[in-house]
């Protein structure tokens, strides 16, 4: 996208995020729904695939125009930017990174104009960190496939019309390998999903576990055809790659609104005869949080360079999405203690953020995940005298 088209699209979102989803948060809050109108309006801005290429109808944003975007919509509720961040994120990108290009015809532009909402349906019981545990299986009977298994704390189950299902095919091959991708479309004889999680945070954001009981499929339903056999591990870290990079973008965006709301009540609350942000104690608090803004917009931006021009698309986007998130969580506990008490009320805007932001030092890797791709990535270097 040119530079000018992108500047009226972030000034649209903007005006959208600030003047429209703002206002909405305590009605977000209170019903656990994103209002319809808000939805359609999200879907005639483009924001259901402005990470798909324009061919598919998607914006074709790069990493670097997108994290800018995300940016605009972690200003807000997190739910807002979950409704359709993953048909541009994980589960649109299952068909980018594998599907063939039939599939990507057929499919991607009903994820572009929100006609359809995705699921990316990976983790399970016994295989969240280390999704190559997973026990989801895939056999072959005739030239269809039979998938069984469950999945659990999947965004946007409930309200999904197709589920990028990963399940083992072959039974006999060790960690990642012998895993692949299927597109498995809700009305599927089998497929069910289970009530809504009760949450901490992200109102408004559903997940809920998926069961599969001898869902039938067709061939057309591999991912990639025949040669995405055994290829859905891989394809799934590439796109929880991508993914880190968008969420650290979304915890920039989310810092930024604390960071402002700490000021703003700083400046405005009086203790001691003025207002409490001439405390230098509370100024302090201030700039950290300033500083770990800026430090995180920094990063985010170089790693998504970096990840355009294919320079860095492993350590990058583990180091953006662990200090990011973990930055965050440490300017939201500044944002209610710069509050006090009041930031511990139900219906002060950083007490919901709290709780928000605990979930981006969890999803698309923990911190502790984080911590060892970049290491592994670092020693492995090293090893190799790369």
């Amino acid at each position: 996208m040119e530079a000018s088209d992108l500047s009226e699209v972030l000034a649209s979102v903007r005006r959208f995020v600030r003047d429209r989803v703002v206002p909405a948060e305590t009605e977000i809050e209170e019903t656990d729904a994103i209002p319809d109108g808000l939805r359609a309006q999200a879907a005639d801005m483009g924001l259901f695939g402005f990470a798909i290429p324009e061919m598919y109808g998607g914006l074709g944003l790069t990493m670097s125009q997108e994290v800018r975007l995300v940016f605009e919509l972690g200003y807000t509720t997190p739910a807002f930017r979950s409704m359709f961040g993953t048909n541009n994120g994980i589960a649109g990108h299952v068909l980018l990174e594998g599907a063939d290009d039939a599939q990507k015809k057929a499919y991607l532009p009903k994820l572009a104009s929100g006609e359809w909402t995705a699921s990316f349906a990976l983790t399970e019981e016994g295989a969240g960190s280390d999704p190559a545990g997973l026990a989801t299986s895939a056999r072959r009977d005739g030239d269809h496939w039979v998938i069984n298994g469950a999945k659990r704390f999947i965004t946007n189950a409930p309200v999904a019309d197709v589920f990028m299902v990963f399940a083992r095919t072959d039974a006999s091959a060790q960690g990642g390998a012998g895993i692949s991708a299927f597109m498995v479309e809700r009305d599927a004889a089998g497929l069910r999903v289970g009530p809504k999680d009760a949450k901490m945070g992200q109102a408004g954001a559903w997940t809920a576990d998926v069961y599969l009981d001898d869902v039938r499929v067709g061939p057309g339903a591999l991912i990639g055809g025949e040669a995405g056999l055994g290829r859905g591990y891989a394809t799934a870290m590439r796109c929880l790659a991508h993914g880190r990079i968008h969420i650290a973008a979304l915890c920039v965006g989310l810092s930024e609104r604390l960071v402002d709301e700490s000021v703003a009540y700083a400046a405005t609350r009086v203790q001691g005869g003025g207002p409490i942000g001439e405390h230098q104690l509370v100024q302090g608090l201030l700039a950290d949080s300033a500083t770990d803004l800026y430090a995180a917009r920094a990063l985010v931006k170089e790693t998504a360079a970096a990840f355009d021009d294919g320079s860095d698309t492993r350590i990058g986007p583990s180091c953006a999405k662990y200090f990011a998130s973990e930055a965050v969580g440490r300017i939201a506990d500044r944002a209610v203690q710069i509050h006090g008490g009041a930031g511990y009320m139900r219906g002060v805007p950083v007490e919901r953020f709290y709780r928000d932001a605990r979930l981006f030092r969890i999803y698309e890797g923990t911190s502790q995940i984080q911590q060892l791709v970049i290491a592994r990535q670092l020693v492995r270097g090293a090893s190799s005298g790369s």
